[in-house]
């Protein structure tokens, strides 16, 4: 993919460390910029499901006619963020469409049953917490390319509701890629100044793309190219704002 570098000017480019950056600073940008609202991305920024979806993954391709095809949680991590579409076309590049539709929905399908078995203690630290915290700054919202109902699975699984999360959007509930998603949840909450939070170098094009800023989470799945803002752990954004 190719894409237009977008220049930021409203928003002060700055990486954060534990040890580089004083609190009061950078809150003290995040203000003057006035940031508004954060978007989140799910997978590898609020918390790591390979380890469940893994095991759900490799059940539906056996029972797909993929027998003894291994999906390792590694495998996972540089397919998370894609669209279900284009996670099905890699997983099975050479297979017939209509069988890898049948095998993405099965995974869909396992996977959403082993998550909703599990109690899903697999948050990054600090998460619930600081979008408590951070909700009571700013409007908080979730943009994913995951499947239908993964967003309401993951704040059922946290016990966040509607008052900590604004709005959500993902690709199985609209059939568009993430920055679309993006600039829908921005125009209708009438964000005047947002930023995304992701992992991938898919989600900081998203973002930009979508006419946000973006803060890199360095911990995450992928490795993202020059962000507004970095952070080596979720916690870290109450530095920012």
């Amino acid at each position: 993919m190719t894409h237009t570098e977008v220049a930021h000017t409203e928003v002060a480019h700055t990486e954060v460390t534990h040890t580089e950056v004083a609190h009061t600073e950078v809150a003290a940008a995040a203000s003057e910029n006035g940031i508004d609202a954060l978007i989140l991305d799910i997978d590898g920024t609020l918390w790591d499901s390979t380890g469940i979806v893994s095991v759900a993954w490799e059940r539906a391709a056996e029972e797909t006619g993929f027998s003894g095809m291994k999906i390792p949680p590694e495998t996972l991590k540089g397919l998370f963020g894609k669209t279900m579409d284009d996670i099905a076309c890699a997983l099975v590049p050479d297979a017939d469409p209509e069988k890898r539709k049948e095998l993405i929905g099965r995974c869909v399908e396992y996977e959403q049953e082993a998550l909703e078995n599990d109690p899903c203690h697999i948050c990054y630290p600090g998460v619930i917490d600081t979008i408590r915290e951070l909700g009571r700054r700013m409007k908080i919202a979730i943009v994913s390319n995951c499947q239908s109902g993964y967003i309401e699975l993951f704040m059922a699984k946290t016990g966040l509701t509607d008052m900590e999360i604004c709005d959500k959007e993902c690709f199985g509930d609209t059939g568009k890629g993430k920055a679309e998603n993006i600039a829908s949840v921005v125009a209708r909450n009438g964000f005047s100044h947002a930023l995304y939070v992701g992992d991938t170098e898919g989600d900081r094009i998203a973002a930009y793309e979508a006419g946000t800023g973006f803060i890199a989470a360095d911990y995450g799945f992928g490795e993202p190219g020059a962000s507004d803002y970095r952070i080596d752990s979720f916690d870290r954004l109450c530095d920012l704002f």
